[in-house]
């Protein structure tokens, strides 16, 4: 790591490898999805070491305090060397990841799915009987002149 005292807040979440284009990281900061020390940021802000930084990263919500600045971006060990997550942010993510666990899969609630052929023939037999059916292509007028 190098001795930098301050950094642009764009470049630190890039080297950090919290996204993983700068671009994104300016574009996540502009959304208004990052803030440092509670405050909304520009992708220019300068950052320094003990910087409270809280980011939004897919459905995490993440609080970190920067240690240290980097001028390239490196390893993910090394990375993982400029800042320390704070313990309210590990037990909130902690405890998403085990409420998503714990959920139900989406398609297992599903009964029925489309209707086969054979169910929508059974859905117009009985819509005929009942008296609510459209016409079918067999009920269309015809050009032919009937006599």
């Amino acid at each position: 790591m190098n001795t930098l005292e301050t950094m642009r807040l764009d470049k630190w979440l890039w080297c950090a490898r919290f996204y993983k284009t700068r671009s994104l990281a300016t574009e996540e900061i502009g959304k208004g999805r990052v803030t440092v020390n509670g405050q909304q940021a520009k992708p220019a802000r300068d950052l320094r070491c003990g910087d409270t930084v809280a980011l939004r990263q897919g459905p995490f919500a993440r609080t970190v305090v920067v240690k240290g600045l980097s001028g390239a971006r490196g390893p993910a060990p090394i990375a993982q060397q400029l800042y320390e997550e704070t313990p309210d942010s590990i037990a909130t993510r902690e405890k998403a990841a085990e409420q998503r666990r714990l959920a139900p899969e989406p398609a297992a609630t599903l009964q029925e799915g489309r209707p086969t052929k054979r169910d929508r023939r059974e859905m117009d037999r009985i819509n005929d009987r009942s008296g609510t059916r459209s016409p079918s292509w067999g009920d269309r007028w015809s050009a032919s002149v009937d006599e």
